[in-house]
């Protein structure tokens, strides 16, 4: 499932706590693919507290307490167990969060049974759960050669499961919010096969994944002035033979056409080369996004969209358009225009009603 759908799924399991309908999740997916992005973006955007426990590292006594001797109110000797802090707690934490279990099957069995209670019945012993707390995990494949156990039955059944598939226009749009270089985005439209691209057989060390092409935004910020050494960053961010072909794309993106000649409507050509349409199709984007979504400017893109010899080209350029600049891009009486020339084509994920 993409990730956009799924952070519709989880958003909304977070909203039924408060309805007492949550129901726990397990997010399932190779490495590198954002499982645990997503889970932040939803505390992010409710703007509550996310409490991340790796499994993976503890002991079941980390989890359930550790014993303690007290006496009860006959003044007989009884045992209790202290509660972990790092669990949800209203006073300190806040009334509503997020449990987040990563690495829930990287943990030995003991300790994933001593999670039984808290993931069913929202208990461990005397603590409880609060209400306004969701529970969410996340965990690899067992054949992504991570460290994995078999997820018993009964655990298993205590969550509903989804598996989160890389998808390059959810990723895209997060690239545009986050500010990644405008060459890492033209480079995976003209090729979107290596957004991820693992293969668990290799065990390779660097590979490409929506994780390490953000390692490859940085190694861009920080040695796009060292020739000797940027090279040696990207493959050491998304692997050797992608590395290589990224730098040759970016080193090709000094023949794009005038940006600023195309925002301010002069005559500027459309580059004959695949790469260098991607290429010239992501600075717009992120010029029109930098420029707050200027009318003119955003006609001006629109006009130049229709002059693509494959009209495919053009639908890509404004759905990402769209995605930068949101609303304002449907008053440009120009995108009228450019929908008319286009309306057989299907629109990848807006499809907005023109009057």
């Amino acid at each position: 499932m993409r990730p956009s759908h799924i952070a519709t799924i989880l958003d909304q399991e977070f909203l039924s706590c408060a309805q007492g309908t949550h129901t726990p999740v397990m997010l399932w997916g190779p490495p590198g693919v954002g499982k645990s992005q997503i889970i932040a973006q939803i505390a992010d955007k409710h703007d509550v507290n996310l409490l991340d426990i790796r499994l993976s590292q503890m002991e079941p006594t980390d989890l359930r307490g550790i014993p303690f001797r007290t006496q009860d109110e006959h003044g007989k000797d009884t045992v209790k167990w202290s509660v972990p802090d790092m669990l949800p707690d209203v006073e300190r934490h806040g009334e509503q969060g997020i449990l987040f279990l990563d690495e829930i099957n990287a943990a030995p069995p003991t300790v994933s049974a001593a999670a039984y209670q808290l993931i069913l019945d929202r208990r461990l012993g005397d603590y409880r759960v609060p209400r306004g707390w969701a529970i969410f995990a996340a965990g690899n494949r067992q054949g992504d050669r991570g460290v994995t156990y078999a997820m018993p039955a009964p655990l298993a059944n205590r969550f509903t499961h989804y598996e989160v598939e890389p998808n390059l226009d959810d990723w895209i749009a997060w690239a545009l919010e986050h500010d990644i270089d405008e060459r890492i985005l033209g480079f995976l439209r003209f090729r979107p096969d290596l957004l991820f691209d693992y293969d668990p057989a290799h065990n390779p060390v660097a590979f490409p994944s929506p994780r390490s092409w953000e390692y490859a935004h940085r190694a861009l910020a920080k040695f796009s002035d060292r020739r000797d050494l940027i090279t040696d960053a990207l493959q050491a961010s998304v692997g050797n033979a992608v590395g290589v072909e990224l730098k040759a794309f970016i080193d090709n993106m000094e023949n794009l056409p005038d940006i600023d000649a195309i925002l301010e409507g002069r005559e500027t050509g459309v580059p004959k080369g695949i790469d260098l349409q991607y290429g010239v199709a992501a600075a717009l984007v992120r010029r029109a996004k930098e420029s707050a979504g200027q009318p003119q400017a955003l006609a001006n893109i629109l006009r130049y969209a229709r002059q693509f010899p494959q009209r495919e080209m053009g639908v890509m350029l404004v759905t990402d358009l769209h995605r930068a600049v949101g609303k304002p891009l449907f008053a440009v009486p120009e995108f009228v225009e450019w929908a008319n020339s286009v309306a057989e084509l299907m629109l990848y994920d807006f499809k907005p009603t023109i009057a």
